[in-house]
């Protein structure tokens, strides 16, 4: 049975599916052919660089997968910061099912640690500026539920998981309707029941978006000096969010023009992986 740290997507059929993509038909057949079928081992899954720790209970259910005996201890938890040479996770069970295991288990917390790492350096960029950090759906196809789960982990909250989630009205939406005005009106006479949030690119947009009924503003390439005048236009009407091409040495003060909310695609779309490897304690034969 699956741990339920996220929702949204069938774990245990993700495992499987990992996994038979690196076992293939015939399996791991480097162990099979080196290691003794009873051998046992003892390893720790350690960080080798400063990382914030997301995926854990997902990199357990490998092993469990193939291993239903397996002991492991998890030394930290979801969400932790970590130095380098930290042990994370500690394994005990049969050796040829753990090194079966460990590609798969490392490669989903490589990835999802290194976004929650990435999302943590943004988050501390733009603490004490009151302004909270939203993540995007520039996402893997397949693991959206998975790395918004890392963002959190990083200090983030999830802007939509889906396009069901809240109606945002972006250029290609007022171009279509001929109008940032037009556009929302038609979305608040759709009776959807949905906050309605409005992507804006110019300060003449502003009060159209906000007349017609506009419940969010979404800010895009503005740069610092236009957002804190779109800002000083909004008054605390609705929220406001600043979105596009924001970068770590850009955030902080796009995040002191007084906007509500930063969104940032690059946390999910290019994160890289953390450096994490499994490291054996103990090997020994039954």
């Amino acid at each position: 049975m699956a741990e339920a740290f996220v929702t949204g997507l069938d774990l245990d059929d993700f495992v499987q599916r990992v996994l038979a993509e690196d076992l293939g038909i015939g399996g791991d057949v480097t162990s099979a052919a080196t290691i003794p079928i009873d051998a046992t081992i003892v390893a720790v899954l350690a960080s080798r660089e400063h990382v914030t720790i997301a995926g854990l209970p997902l990199a357990e259910m490998f092993f469990r997968a193939l291993d239903a005996d397996v002991k492991i201890e998890r030394l930290v938890e979801d969400g932790s910061r970590v130095a380098p040479g930290a042990p994370v996770l500690r394994i005990a069970g049969n050796a040829r099912k753990a090194l079966a295991a460990e590609r798969s288990a490392l490669n989903t917390l490589q990835h999802l640690t290194g976004i929650a790492t990435m999302t943590r350096k943004y988050v501390d960029r733009i603490s004490g500026t009151g302004c909270t950090l939203l993540d995007t759906r520039k996402t893997v196809p397949g693991l959206r539920v998975l790395e918004k789960y890392a963002t959190r982990m990083g200090g983030a909250e999830n802007h939509r998981m889906r396009l069901d989630d809240g109606i945002l009205i972006k250029d290609n939406h007022v171009a279509v309707c001929g109008g940032v005005a037009q556009a929302v009106r038609a979305a608040k006479e759709s009776n959807f029941g949905l906050l309605i949030q409005v992507e804006v690119d110019s300060i003449d947009q502003i009060e159209p978006a906000l007349s017609a009924g506009a419940e969010r503003l979404l800010l895009d390439n503005m740069p610092p000096p236009v957002l804190r005048k779109a800002v000083d236009l909004i008054g605390g009407r609705v929220p406001t969010e600043a979105s596009g091409g924001v970068r770590l040495e850009t955030i902080r003060e796009i995040a002191e023009t007084g906007v509500t909310y930063v969104s940032v695609g690059r946390i999910t779309q290019s994160a890289p992986a953390a450096d994490l490897g499994m490291d054996y304690e103990i090997s020994v034969e039954d």
